[in-house]
C-alpha cells in the first residue's frame, strides 16, 4: 500500500442483478486508477450458503463499498458493521446494495431510503425533491418502495452544489442508459440529496425528481449513496465513475481532493470511457 492512500472493501456477492462481480471489478479499476485508493474485493457464499463463514475485518478498511443484495448476514458481522460506520469509517451504497437487508434498522438508518423486498409505509416515507417547492419532500402517503421505468438516459441535477462532492460538477448532466430508481423510501433521516432525476411518465416513472445521489451521516462515519449503475454501460458513464471516485474520498475523509476531469459529461452530451 503507498503511503497515504484509503484502503476500500468492495463486498460482492449474492444480488438480483447480472454482471455485478464485473461491476465490482470495474469499481476497483477506476478507484485505484486515482491512485488515492487500494482496493480489495471479498464475496459472500452463494445464496444457501453458511453466511457465518462470512466475517471481514472492518476495521482494517478506511470505507466499504457494498455492492450485494442478497440473503442475511450473521448477527456478529452486522454488529461488527455497525460499529465500523458508528466509530467513523465510511459506506458507498451502490444502486441494488440499497435493496438489501429489509429489517435491519440500523442499515436503513445508514442508506437513508431503499427499495424493494417488502419495503413499503412502514419503513418510512418517500423522499423526492419537489420542483414546485423547490425542496426535498417527505411524502407519507401509503405504498410500496421501489420501482423504476424504462432504462434509458436521463439528466442528472445538482441540489447541493456546494458539497464536496458535487462542487465545480455540472449543474445539469447527461448520464448514460441506466435504471432511473423511484419510489424508494426508508427512515430518511439527515439525508442530503446531492442530485436528482426526473422518473418521467413517458419512460413509466413516478414523476418526480427521484434523489440519485445522497450523503448521510452516521454516528462519526459518512456516507454516500448513489442509485447509479444498474448494469456495466451504466458505469461507464464518466459522470458515475466521477462521483463515485468523489464520493469514496469524501466518505473515507470528508473531502475531496480530486480534480472534475475535462471529458466529464454536459446537459446535452454524455460520455463514457
Amino acid at each position: 500500500m503507498v503511503a497515504g492512500q484509503m484502503s476500500v472493501l468492495i463486498i460482492d456477492g449474492q444480488n438480483n442483478h447480472r454482471n455485478m462481480n464485473e461491476g465490482s471489478a470495474f469499481m476497483k479499476k477506476i478507484l485505484e486508477e486515482t491512485r488515492l485508493f487500494r482496493v480489495d474485493i471479498i464475496t459472500t457464499p452463494a445464496k444457501g450458503g453458511d453466511m457465518s463463514t462470512f466475517s471481514p475485518d472492518f476495521g482494517g478498511y478506511d470505507v466499504v463499498l457494498s455492492n450485494y443484495n442478497g440473503e442475511p448476514w450473521s448477527e456478529k458481522t452486522n454488529a461488527a458493521f455497525e460499529k465500523f460506520v458508528e466509530a467513523g469509517g465510511g459506506l458507498v451504497i451502490v444502486h441494488a446494495a440499497d435493496n438489501a437487508f429489509p429489517k435491519w434498522e440500523a442499515y436503513n438508518r445508514m442508506i437513508g431510503i431503499g427499495g424493494w423486498e417488502g419495503r413499503d409505509e412502514h419503513s418510512g416515507p418517500y423522499l423526492y425533491f419537489d420542483e414546485k417547492k423547490g425542496e426535498v419532500v417527505q411524502d407519507v402517503t401509503p405504498g410500496k418502495g421501489g420501482s423504476h421505468g424504462l432504462q434509458h438516459e436521463f439528466v442528472v441535477t445538482t441540489r447541493t452544489p456546494g458539497h464536496p462532492i458535487m462542487k465545480g460538477l455540472p449543474t445539469e448532466w447527461l448520464h448514460q442508459k441506466d435504471e432511473l430508481y423511484d419510489r424508494l423510501r426508508g427512515p430518511a433521516r439527515e439525508v442530503t440529496v446531492l442530485a436528482t432525476a426526473n422518473a418521467t411518465v413517458e419512460t413509466k416513472g413516478s414523476g418526480r425528481h427521484e434523489p440519485v445521489l445522497m450523503a448521510i451521516p452516521y454516528g462519526r462515519g459518512r456516507v454516500f449513496h448513489t442509485t447509479l449503475g444498474h448494469e456495466n454501460y451504466s458505469q461507464r458513464c464518466v459522470g458515475f465513475i466521477v462521483t463515485l471516485q468523489r464520493g469514496t474520498e469524501w466518505a473515507a475523509t470528508g473531502k475531496v481532493t480530486q480534480k472534475v476531469p475535462t471529458d466529464f459529461p454536459s446537459r446535452e452530451k454524455g460520455t463514457v470511457r
